[in-house]
């Protein structure tokens, strides 16, 4: 577990991490964490680093400002990697709690603007896009 100060809350980057899961919400997770990078609001990063325990992915977190996980289905595969490497202090969206079923729920622009603007929403109104 980590102690108070090696939470993200740190003077770095807000971080974005994904599902990219072979299910149509895995890739709507895809896209919406690349939207939130294209819109400035926070940088991709590396989930599988924080899987394979990458010290310096790890350090990358500790020292981000937010961190937020886009998760396709319940399995919540994302926020269960992030939580084994000791981060619990994250904003998380399951997209099947928003209504979109895994098999259910083919990529549509719509679709990946909603998760988007609901993971952009978690993460609180400190964190402005520059775009």
């Amino acid at each position: 577990m980590l102690n108070d100060n090696e939470r993200p809350g740190g003077p770095g980057p807000v971080l974005v991490f994904c599902c990219s899961g072979a299910a149509d919400v895995g890739e709507i997770a895809h896209v919406a964490a690349r939207r939130l990078d294209e819109q400035a609001v926070g940088s991709r990063f590396c989930l599988a680093g924080i899987g394979g325990r990458v010290e310096a992915m790890l350090r990358k977190v500790r020292e981000a400002r937010r961190v937020v996980v886009i998760d396709g289905c319940q399995v919540s595969c994302g926020r269960r990697t992030m939580k084994e490497a000791g981060f619990t202090d994250i904003a998380h969206v399951c997209i099947g709690d928003l209504g979109l079923l895994k098999g259910q729920a083919p990529p549509t622009e719509e679709r990946v603007a909603l998760v988007a603007m609901h993971a952009r929403s978690m993460l609180g109104p400190d964190v402005e896009s520059t775009s």
